[in-house]
């Protein structure tokens, strides 16, 4: 293991991690590589590089430095394979109809924009799901380089296709708005009964007494007018 390499173990290694290692020594399958782990971590390939490969030694050479990805990591059997291709932030087998990603509008044409959610491939907002209503240009409503939600309502894996939406969004947001102001414009029903009873006492006649027993009987009236009251609400 070099000196030059920070020390690894393997419960550090996660798929996806950057790493800095340097060659140690090539097959025709592929070609070990010290990432400083106890044990060379392998790059297949198919993973040498980008397309196709017949020769490990026209793409690297021993003691050569590269940067290196994890593809796997194989805990029980204390192996660790890499890529020189840098992975994609999301994976086409994480991706389902439903989910919700922040992604950048990378291209701009008449039947949609295409917006990158970091899956490999740019995904599609046709026209049609770019906002309510008619769109008559798509830069009407979008520009490029700008950052927007979009929700994923289709995935074609075979041909790397992944449909979003922007309006489903918008719609969902018109929907929540709608009910929260429905919710604060309308008065309960024991607000109504609460309220009417009030007013009812208020209006009530009040005995003047300065004994006792005139307090108790004038706290009874009121009782029993906001008991009346609530019970004629509950039968409406």
């Amino acid at each position: 293991m070099s000196t030059s390499l920070p020390r690894l173990s393997l419960s550090d290694i996660k798929p996806k991690m950057e790493l800095k290692g340097i060659v140690k020594k090539i097959e025709l399958i592929g070609a070990f590589v010290d990432v400083g782990l106890e044990q060379n971590a392998f790059v297949h390939i198919s993973r040498i590089k980008a397309g196709r490969v017949s020769n490990v030694n026209g793409v690297v050479s021993e003691c050569q430095e590269i940067t290196v990805w994890v593809h796997s990591v194989d805990l029980a059997q204390g192996r660790v394979s890499l890529t020189t291709v840098k992975p994609s932030a999301i994976e086409w087998s994480e991706i389902f109809v439903g989910q919700v990603y922040t992604g950048k509008v990378v291209r701009i044409e008449k039947f949609g924009v295409f917006v990158d959610i970091g899956a490999g491939r740019p995904g599609l907002v046709h026209v049609s799901e770019l906002a309510s209503g008619f769109v008559n240009s798509p830069d009407e409503v979008v520009k490029k380089d700008q950052e927007v939600e979009v929700k994923v309502i289709g995935i074609n894996a075979q041909k790397s296709q992944i449909n979003l939406s922007m309006k489903a969004l918008a719609n969902i947001a018109e929907q929540d708005t709608s009910s929260e102001e429905e919710e604060e414009e309308a008065p309960t029903a024991m607000a109504l009964a609460l309220l009417k009873a009030k007013e009812s006492a208020k209006t009530a006649p009040v005995v003047s007494a300065p004994t006792t027993k005139g307090t108790a009987r004038r706290r009874a009236q009121q009782d029993d007018i906001l008991r009346r009251t609530l019970e004629q609400h509950s039968k409406s």
